[in-house]
């Protein structure tokens, strides 16, 4: 559905065919990887362990069921959802599952059997789902043939459900752990039926999450809470204007303060960090030890600077992204013209969880114990910093409290190996919240200039869409950005349902030297905004409601339909509000789901902004956990009002000027509304994703309220700058 998607499956299908390339593993002979593992620990030389029928389950003697969940759990719910989906195809008795989180050793060691262990772009269950379901289903078939051999009856005259094979014309039944370790022995076969959507008894339902108990009583283990014997903790202070260096430290200000074991100059020159017994020891020891930082031109740079670069950026012509039929020419002839700028501010990720790692090197290898949303990034990173070969690192992966993209970045994995290298001791590493918050990877800067045409009848003759913005790919990944074009840039914008004839995309980049990164929705999070504001005013411009202007644009798309009209319905569209009050919607699709968001607000004489209601509608095409569904709708919320109410990274002499939540704050209760939450499921192949989708619209849809309340357009973000005073 976007081109993120096509990335993602491009990604993985270079990685089947430089497994093919290699010729290793048993994933080849199966086509999935995990499937047929235990055969694959033969032949790596290790034990195969009982009941292990692949690298996802094992089945024990008293018929518990271990599934293995290779994708991180940051509240988001995959660590029970992917048990669900392989439950499902295994049919076992749910109430005897048993989850643990997968071994990213065993996953370098054995050819990547777990695919992946990266944690994004809401690839958790839809970049999963197959070679899960085939795990399951695979699984399933070998106890069925264990036991038919056994009985010596065809396998087709058994069936397996709740954790028992039963023999249908006998009435024979053995239950899964008495038959694990003979069908771990049989060859998987190579196609398995997949369970459908309408008979699902595990996979659909909302069973109790496996990580909500020990987050409420405490015994969750987070990064922040690992303890290792002979631990010490580090302070870190990085340059405070980017890309900036150490040109001196003065150690002996520090060295007899309380505790204090070490001061620690980090590989690149751009940190410092000090080492002590507790961290607040080494926290007030860092905050004392005096710093001359080499900050380069960079310390030049003003948020006035990057904004001028941007106007002008929109004032040139900018590389094609799509451009159909003849904008200029219909855009000539329009009785009406709209036209409109934007703008989207840098983002913080404002993980409630400062990054933090522990990590011991010692001659016989390294081990972490780390929040990360990529373990086996996190295995690189250990590695490349202690300069062993990754088989010699042993990475814990641990609860994460907040990810958001910012944990896909391992730049704290790597200064906490380079610390505990030097001081020869276990180092727990902990960010201050300034730290965290001055030196994250942000949320793009962006631009937009819109145009269109109406023709006499309000109807849509042309429409373009200029972005001018700084590029994530050109930072992280630059051998994505394809003819100057950063897809996750324009994402959003191009690719949406809506029928427009005579269009131009354009993308204009502009970059600074400010760090920038995956931000929950990526592109879609300042481009829906922008869009649906936009076709918004267009709507009003064309004299149309602005739901049914939108109908008339999606009349060939039925999900996209199906997924505003109930939208529409269930938030009450056309029913009065009181005065102050409005009603806006939005909807907008990315990482492979339409999601469409009404929002009602109240706006008093003051210009005082209260959200009262969120409707939000998702389509992912099938629905593994509905009730993580709806929490990460509400989530999806909870992030994008945040953001549009206060959220701002702004530049001065370089460096970042937010340091803390007293000014990068965040959703209040009391500013909390009401949300509900609704599915409209277009099930078949679609498997859309969940955690990110779920923000995009709702920016948009809040500032269309406002209007509907106010008269008065929202087209820069946060609303904290803007005056909705109506008196």
């Amino acid at each position: 559905m976007t081109t993120m998607n096509k990335l993602a499956s491009v990604t993985r299908r270079e990685f089947v065919a430089g497994s093919a390339a290699t010729g290793g593993g048993l994933a080849l002979g199966f086509h999935l990887p995990g499937i047929g593992a235990a055969n694959a620990q033969v032949s790596a030389g290790l034990a195969p362990m009982a009941g292990e029928m692949n690298a996802w389950i094992v089945i024990g003697k008293d018929d518990t069921v271990t599934i293995r969940v290779h994708r991180s759990e940051m509240g988001q719910g995959s660590s029970t959802a992917i048990p669900q989906l392989v439950a499902e195809e295994l049919q076992c008795d749910w109430s005897k599952v048993r989850m643990e989180f997968a071994s990213v050793m065993r996953h370098i060691r054995e050819n990547k059997v777990y695919v992946s262990f990266s944690t994004g772009g809401s690839q958790a269950i839809r970049g999963s789902h197959v070679y899960l379901r085939k795990a399951g289903a695979t699984a399933r078939e070998m106890l069925i043939r264990a036991a038919a051999l056994g009985w010596g009856v065809p396998p087709a005259d058994c069936r397996a459900e709740k954790g028992v094979v039963t023999h249908v014309a006998s009435g024979r039944k053995a239950t899964y752990g008495a038959l694990a370790d003979a069908a771990a022995k049989i060859a998987p076969p190579a196609d398995v039926p997949f369970r459908a959507d309408a008979v699902w008894n595990i996979a659909g339902q909302s069973p109790p999450r496996f990580d909500v108990p020990a987050k409420v009583d405490g015994s969750a283990v987070f990064g922040m809470d690992v303890k290792v014997p002979g631990m010490v903790h580090a302070s870190i202070k990085q340059s405070p204007v980017f890309g900036g260096k150490v040109q001196s430290y003065d150690e002996a200000k520090v060295k007899s303060m309380p505790g204090v074991q070490a001061v620690v100059k980090l590989p690149g020159d751009g940190a410092v960090a000090v080492v002590a017994e507790r961290y607040w020891q080494a926290k007030t020891a860092m905050d004392a030890l005096p710093i001359v930082w080499d900050e380069g031109e960079n310390g030049k740079v003003s948020q006035a600077a990057i904004i001028e670069r941007l106007k002008a950026g929109l004032n040139e012509p900018g590389v094609k992204v799509r451009h159909d039929g003849d904008f200029d020419g219909a855009y000539a002839k329009a009785a009406k013209k709209v036209e409109a700028e934007y703008f989207a501010p840098f983002l913080d990720h404002a993980c409630m969880e400062p990054m933090n790692c522990t990590a011991s090197v010692t001659a016989g290898g390294v081990e972490v114990w780390v929040s990360t949303q990529n373990a086996e990034g996190a295995l690189a990173a250990a590695a490349e910093a202690a300069g062993v070969p990754p088989d010699k690192v042993k990475v814990n992966l641990m609860y994460l409290g907040g990810g958001f993209g910012r944990r896909g970045r391992q730049d704290y994995v790597t200064q906490a190996v380079g610390i505990a290298k030097q001081v020869g001791k276990p180092v727990k590493l902990i960010w201050s919240r300034e730290e965290d918050i001055q030196h994250g990877f942000y949320r793009p800067i962006s631009m937009g200039r819109l145009q269109a045409g109406l023709d006499a009848q309000g109807n849509l003759m042309a429409y373009a869409h200029k972005v001018c913005g700084q590029s994530i790919f050109a930072y992280l990944l630059p051998h994505l950005v394809k003819d100057g074009v950063d897809a996750s840039s324009v994402d959003g914008t191009h690719n949406q349902a809506y029928k427009m004839d005579n269009c131009k995309f354009d993308f204009v980049m502009r970059n600074s030297h400010v760090p920038v990164g995956f931000w929950r929705s990526v592109g879609s999070s300042q481009n829906a905004f922008i869009t649906e504001s936009f076709i918004d005013e267009v709507a009003h411009a064309a004299g149309k409601d602005p739901v049914e202007f939108r109908r008339g644009l999606l009349a060939h798309n039925k999900s996209w339909t199906n997924c505003l009209n109930m939208a529409a319905e269930k938030g009450d569209w056309g029913k009065p509000l009181p005065k102050g009050s409005g009603r806006g919607i939005a909807i907008n699709a990315c990482f492979g789901s339409i999601t469409c968001h009404v929002a009602e607000v109240t706006v008093d004489a003051r210009g005082r902004l209260k959200v009262d209601r969120v409707v939000v509608v998702l389509d992912s095409g099938h629905a593994v956990h509905p009730d993580n569904i709806a929490a990460q709708n509400e989530s999806g919320v909870v992030y994008a009002l945040t953001a549009m109410m206060h959220g701002e990274i702004t530049i001065k002499d370089g460096r970042v000027e937010q340091s803390n939540f007293d000014n990068y704050p965040v959703l209040m209760f009391d500013q909390m509304p009401k949300v509900e939450s609704y599915l409209s499921l277009t099930q078949g192949e679609w498997w859309g994703g969940v955690g990110e989708p779920s923000l995009a619209p709702l920016m948009a849809a809040v500032a269309n309220a406002i209007f509907a309340a106010t008269g008065k357009r929202i087209r820069s973000l946060p609303l904290k700058n803007q005056d909705l005073k109506t008196a």
